[in-house]
């Protein structure tokens, strides 16, 4: 491969924009700890706001010099209209799924009446702000599928506005309840009203705790939503409610999060006068989800199973003495998710880290394997909880998203939709390799690359990870990583701890005090695919985003020397004041509190934003974030960015690029999604050599 010269060519350090150091010292637990930066905490300040953007030319100014970049932006543009599908919600005869196409900003929302009927547009965001950046957050049919209520946010704040769709005639109802962001929803089987999910007004509640008190009310129809009834305040602000309604009316079914692994479930029989609330699952060590269908409760849980197993319980009798165990755990596989419809269970399970699907009936027996098309990974599994149809997505790295039904009467499956792309999946090699961490530890990885590339030690070569909240990394469909991949690139996706690829002991063995398992199962990565002879440091770029780029910030401060360039999207990098920001005490649970003398120095031990040296020579960085990003403040980036540009004696830049009208990246219209995409990759390819 004939490698292009990095942009930064010069052995002097870039010329960054000039940033003051005001120190502030702070006591944490008997240490003194400096922070220069803390002026940029406050993103809404003038002097905070020029010098985002003095940064913010500084890096277009560096990038525009790298002179395949029109070449990338054109091939990018091209793979963005290769289509985003999901799979549909049936809702008695009636069938709604997301599509998006082209050069469309937004995916429209559609419904079918009949699941081979004509496509209809129920919403289209896209209509509704010339910028591309109104984005539909959520929805939910009513059972009978006559009635629609989604949510709207704008510029990528996730601030959803809840309305409602009379579906047949297209009429809005004057429905508009604001402060619905990710709401859970539960409509009745009359379609009178629902139980939904609904933060405070900003002035109901202390400065700062917006972001919490998340509680279900209930709305009836046609009246004022300030007057709807509060049905459940959790006893915590920090704690996350959700709701379901059984078919018949008579069950409501509340689960709260306490933390991400560890939730309660209650059962409220709306027959009686002044119901109580009565617990299947309180205050336990253990997640509980479940569905009330066919008068059952089917009740997932990881409670003394780490993969997972399902119960039926009577909503009667909810005591855990009464749990009836139909599906154990499995040893090599994670019981992902449960979809239950008129006779059979749809049961989605992870098996190294790939997806598998099977069916059962009702009491878990007469397991019946679906063939899925290749390694990969199932989205949006479906079906009414009196039907007799499944559907199912399915996607991988080289497979675009393709959408199956199966007919559970007679067993046949067909293809109901599928993503166009002209992509021809045998030009490319997926395979999954293991290597041992730092602790001899096992860990899983996917190679994904153009057939033919040879184990040179000279590949450029693209690592990625998550490592956290039990999300799992599974082959996925990127459209920008086909660029990488058309370029002789290789990509390398590690299944560290922290993530849910091995089930909860794999998460919690990736959290709180045992995090830096998750920074050593990455470094590890980086050191294989080097010994392994599949690239060098200089030719590795390593990326990642929100919890991943946590990841990114650890391994670039730990181990500087294994990486030519990294990545850092929408990142936490103070890990000693990431909780006083927009929701971010919600993740105590995952990394544990610096109010804590014990917590505290896990934190202070890998936070990446105090562990940056003065004088070390750092890889070349680039800083992604939002301005509206209400889950992880901006202020990360601003400060990490300030503070590598100072501190390293590199002449490889770092770069800090902070998009205005964009948040954490759920809605960011495709013009955005592409000027991202064109600096990120410009930015790999220059720094590795790539020559496009």
């Amino acid at each position: 491969m004939t490698k292009s010269p990095p942009l930064q060519t010069s052995r002097t350090r870039p010329d960054y924009p000039a940033t003051p150091t005001r120190p502030i010292e702070d006591v944490l637990h008997g240490e003194r700890i400096s922070d220069p930066y803390r002026w940029l905490e406050n993103g809404q300040s003038p002097e905070t706001q020029q010098w985002t953007e003095q940064q913010n030319a500084f890096t277009e100014s560096y990038l525009a010099g790298f002179p395949g970049r029109e070449k990338i932006r054109a091939r990018l543009e091209q793979l963005l209209t290769i289509g985003v599908l999901t799979a549909p919600t049936p809702a008695r005869g009636h069938y709604f799924y997301q599509r998006r196409e082209g050069k469309q900003n937004q995916p429209v929302l559609y419904w079918r009446a009949g699941y081979d009927g004509r496509d209809r547009i129920a919403v289209d965001p896209n209509a509704l702000s010339a910028a591309g950046t109104t984005a539909l957050d959520w929805y939910y049919p009513s059972e009978d599928g006559t009635l629609l209520a989604y949510g709207l946010s704008e510029d990528g704040s996730e601030q959803s506005v809840l309305h409602v769709l009379e579906v047949e005639s297209g009429r809005l109802h004057d429905e508009r309840i604001s402060r619905t962001r990710a709401a859970s929803l539960a409509w009745l089987p009359d379609n009178s009203g629902f139980y939904y999910t609904r933060y405070p007004a900003p002035d109901a509640v202390p400065a700062g705790e917006e972001h919490y008190h998340r509680c279900i009310y209930f709305h009836r129809l046609g009246t004022d939503s300030e007057g709807d009834r509060l049905v459940y305040q959790p006893r915590e602000k920090e704690f996350w409610p959700g709701v379901g309604v059984s078919p018949d009316g008579r069950w409501l079914l509340i689960q709260v999060a306490r933390t991400f692994d560890e939730t309660d479930l209650y059962v409220q029989d709306l027959t009686q006068n002044s119901p109580p609330l009565v617990a299947v699952a309180e205050n336990l060590s253990a997640t509980f989800e479940g569905q009330i269908a066919h008068g059952r409760l089917f009740l997932r849980t990881n409670l003394d199973a780490p993969t997972y197993r399902l119960y039926l319980v009577d909503p009667d009798r909810p005591a855990q003495s009464n749990w009836r165990e139909i599906v154990a755990p499995a040893a090599d596989a994670v019981l992902e998710g449960v979809t239950v419809t008129a006779e059979r269970l749809g049961l989605s399970y992870l098996e190294r880290a790939s997806s598998r699907l099977r069916l059962t009936d009702h009491e878990g027996r007469g397991t019946a394997e679906i063939a899925l098309p290749t390694l990969g990974s199932l989205f949006g599994v479906s079906g009414e909880w009196n039907g007799s149809e499944l559907f199912y997505g399915f996607s991988s790295y080289t497979v675009p998203p393709t959408v199956y039904r199966i007919d559970l009467t007679t067993g046949s499956s067909e293809l109901w939709r599928r993503v166009a792309a002209d992509l021809d999946p045998d030009r490319f090699v997926v395979r999954q390799v293991s290597y041992a961490s730092r602790d001899g530890t096992p860990i899983s990885m996917f190679l994904v690359h153009r057939v033919g590339v040879e184990r040179t030690g000279d590949n450029p070569t693209y690592l990625t990870g998550y490592g956290g909240f039990n999300i799992s990394m599974t082959p996925a469909f990127s459209r920008s990583l086909l660029l990488w991949l058309e370029h002789g690139g290789v990509l390398a996706v590690p299944n560290i701890r922290g993530g849910g690829e091995y089930g909860e002991s794999w998460h919690q063995n990736g959290m709180l005090g045992k995090k830096q398992n998750s920074f050593d199962d990455f470094i590890a990565a980086a050191e294989w695919l080097i010994r392994d002879g599949y690239t060098t440091p200089e030719r590795l770029a390593a990326a990642g985003g929100s919890n991943g780029g946590l990841l990114m910030g650890a391994v670039l401060t730990q181990r500087p020397e294994l990486f030519r360039a990294v990545l850092i999207q929408v990142p936490l990098l103070d890990m000693l004041r990431y909780h006083r920001f927009l929701i971010a005490r919600l993740w105590i649970p995952e990394y544990g509190s610096p109010d804590d003398p014990v917590q505290f120095r896990w934190l202070r031990e890998y936070s990446p934003y105090h562990r940056v040296e003065a004088g070390r020579a750092y890889p070349a960085v680039l800083l992604a974030t939002a301005e509206s990003d209400t889950r992880v403040d901006p202020m990360h980036a601003r400060k990490m960015a300030a503070r590598l540009q100072a501190a390293s004696s590199s002449e490889r830049p770092v770069l800090l690029r902070l998009e205005a009208r964009a948040g954490h990246g759920a809605g960011k219209p495709l013009a955005k999604v592409l000027d991202e995409l064109t600096d990120s990759w410009t930015f790999v390819f220059s720094e590795l050599g790539v020559e496009v």
